[in-house]
This record gives C-alpha cells, structure tokens and sequence, in this order.
C-alpha cells in the first residue's frame, strides 16, 4: 500500500459528500492558505440535486472515472488505477453496487488513520520553510491547543502563506489537491495532527474526524 492510496480515499469521500449535497463544514471561513491564481478553482463544486442529471450513470461514471480522479488529486491515471485496486483488495474501498464506481470504506479508514497510520507512514517536522498549513496550523485545528509563538507545521509550497516547520505530505501532489477542494484540505490536516500530535493533539485530531466521517454519506 502507497501513502497516495490514503489521499485518494478522503478524495472519494469528498465526492460522495458533495454528490449528496453536504457542504464544507469549516470552523474558519478562510479556508486558503495560498496564493490563489487568476484561473484557479476557489473550492469544489457544489452539486444540485434536483438536477438529474447528477445522479445519471454516466455522469458518475465520468466523475469518479481514473481520469477525473487523477486531475482532481494530481496522481496519475495509472497510479490511481493501481490505488483504486489495492484498496478494494485490502476492503479499505468497494464497488458501489448499482453504479459500479468506487467508494471508500470509512469505518476501516478511520480505523486505519488512528491506529496504524503514524508507524506505516510516520512523519517528523522538519526545517523551517514556507507552506500551506497543516496539523494544529491549518483552519480546521485553528487556534486550539497551540502555543504563542509555536511553530505551524506546513506543507513545503512556494505558494504557501504561512512560515512554519516543514512537514512531508502525505502524497507528493497534497497541496494541489487540497487547493481544489476545502473538505480535503480538512480532512488531511487532521490526518497530519494524527500522525504528528502528542496525545492531546491526536485526541482533539481523531475526535474532529471522526465528527466530520460520520457526515459522510
């Protein structure tokens, strides 16, 4: 198993969140912790669900094909499909059964982030540098439990709007695919203060998730 495989499950329950029309749930209303472009997407999309056409079989087929999936994360098609199979191999994804595309077994992810994520995929801050925050730095975790003065861990991003210690993302293309959708960026900060936190932080971190998980459809 790959740390990307992780990234793409929270992907996919972003996607099945917003298919049901459930919004970010961010304790700050600025979510951005980057430069933005003058083309670039400000968040994720938000579905209507009286439009039929976003529940048709060939509208989610496409939306949740390896294509889709691999511009909205950054990892390649060939690297999604890959991803895609483990996971459905170790049970931490599945088919849905009327329309055949993939969705993430959140209880077995959860299960997975608190448990044994830290010692397969451990972490550690590195030096000081320039980035998107993340851990008890980003939005989500914003002004709970840090000190005066500490240091915010922060994905390295030339972008980035926050100086603070370097911390390795989970996947390579993290920060692209958190500036396309805010629920992610929550989502894998908490990841962060799981994997990094002392036992007040991962505590604060699992609760948080778990809070958010159980509003995933």
């Amino acid at each position: 198993m790959k740390s990307q495989d992780i990234g793409l499950l929270f992907k996919l329950i972003c996607l099945q969140r917003q298919e049901n029309g459930l919004h970010q749930q961010l304790e700050s209303g600025n979510w951005q912790d980057w430069a933005l472009d003058n083309d670039e997407e400000q968040g994720v999309v938000v579905f209507d669900k009286a439009d039929s056409s976003i529940n048709s079989d060939e509208y989610m087929a496409e939306r949740y094909s390896v294509r889709a999936l691999a511009q909205e994360t950054g990892i390649s098609k060939s690297q999604v499909s890959l991803a895609l199979k483990r996971c459905i191999d170790v049970g931490l994804a599945k088919r849905d059964r009327k329309q055949g595309i993939p969705r993430a077994n959140v209880k077995a992810l959860f299960e997975f982030v608190v448990y044994g994520l830290r010692y397969v995929f451990p972490v550690r801050a590195g030096a000081v540098t320039r980035g998107i925050a993340t851990s008890l730095g980003a939005p989500v975790l914003h002004g709970q439990l840090m000190s005066a003065g500490e240091l915010v861990p922060v994905w390295p991003d030339a972008r980035g709007n926050t100086k603070g210690q370097e911390v390795e993302p989970l996947f390579k293309t993290t920060t692209y695919a958190v500036r396309k959708d805010a629920e992610l960026y929550a989502l894998l900060a908490l990841v962060d203060a799981i994997r990094l936190g002392q036992p007040r932080e991962r505590n604060l971190a699992i609760d948080k998730l778990q809070q958010r998980l159980e509003m995933a459809p």
